[in-house]
């Protein structure tokens, strides 16, 4: 089988399973990213996330991460609901609806991985979603398969950005897609919406970006940001909900992505009475759990109290 004829049976076997796009690119060192990565990391805007600062090489060069590789797969998941829960006092992230994206992607990758070895052979690599220091979005848009909108996140010009990354980083020769353009032009609604004004032309300050504040902060939200919060409890939007390549954003196909309807009904009182025993039994397979019943807790707190005026 040719490098042409590889490729396109991939391709065709990650559609088979799920994902919506897919491309390729060859296993090499990020040259351009390391000082864009490197600047970002020494003005402190990755905040207490100091995993971002570990394996700065293999973050850089998928050959140190696994070794043998020769080619990256990108892969793209459609997380895009086929309903938005009520926009209610406690607003959770899309992504977060349904079962924690970790379990299914790593489910649909293993199961792909298996149908290509039993198609082209044994081969060896390792698959990847959100778990290792990969630069998933970088990748995604060396393969063409999207390109790094200002607010940093990947836009897919057939359906927008609500999608999970994933790769399959292999010592497989394949055939490498190219980049296509950045299609943001002159845009910059996600840059005025950002509450906290987190967004910059193609840079975000995670420190004060919403879903850094109530998922990877491990102490209180800072009470710079009351009010500010937009009554996000889980996650943020709203770079997202702004941009215009999101108007192509289709719903998904995955069942396992469809929010429980005791979800469906919580309103803000809900929340705050919510007990550390049905917290876990509700939320045991949610990407909720990453923030804890006590996080959560305190979030809720935080964003039911108004802005001080002054």
């Amino acid at each position: 089988m040719n490098l042409s004829d590889r490729s396109k049976l991939i391709k065709r076997e990650a559609g088979n399973h799920g994902f919506d796009f897919c491309g390729i690119s060859k296993a090499e060192f990020l040259e351009n990213e390391a000082p864009r990565l490197e600047k970002w990391l020494k003005k402190k805007y990755h905040g207490q996330m100091g995993y971002m600062e570990n394996y700065f090489d293999k973050r850089l060069d998928p050959t140190k991460l696994v070794p043998g590789s020769k080619s990256v797969v990108s892969l793209l998941y459609n997380y895009s609901p086929k309903e938005i829960l009520p926009e209610k006092e406690s607003i959770i992230s899309r992504y977060a609806y349904g079962t924690d994206y970790h379990f299914v992607i790593k489910d649909k990758l293993k199961d792909l991985t298996d149908a290509l070895k039993d198609k082209i052979g044994n081969f060896h690599g390792r698959v990847f979603v959100d778990s290792a220091p990969v630069m998933e979005r970088q990748w995604a848009e060396r393969a063409g398969i999207g390109w790094i909108g200002k607010h940093t996140l990947l836009i897919n010009r057939q359906s927008g950005s609500y999608f999970f990354l994933a790769e399959m980083i292999v010592d497989l020769e394949l055939e490498p897609d190219g980049p296509i353009k950045d299609y943001c032009g002159s845009c910059t609604r996600c840059i005025d919406a950002c509450p906290t004004n987190a967004i910059s032309d193609h840079q975000v300050n995670a420190s004060k970006c919403i879903s850094y504040l109530n998922i990877e902060l491990k102490e209180s939200i800072p009470k710079e940001f009351k009010g500010q919060m937009e009554n996000r409890l889980f996650g943020c939007d709203i770079c997202q909900e702004v941009c215009p390549w999101n108007r192509f954003a289709t719903p998904h196909r995955e069942p396992r992505f469809e929010p429980s309807e005791e979800l469906r009904q919580m309103n803000a009182n809900d929340w705050k009475e919510l007990t550390r025993e049905v917290f876990q039994e509700r939320f045991k397979n949610s990407a909720l759990k990453r923030k804890g019943f006590d996080g959560i807790k305190d979030t809720v707190r935080f964003i039911s109290q108004k802005k001080t005026l002054h």
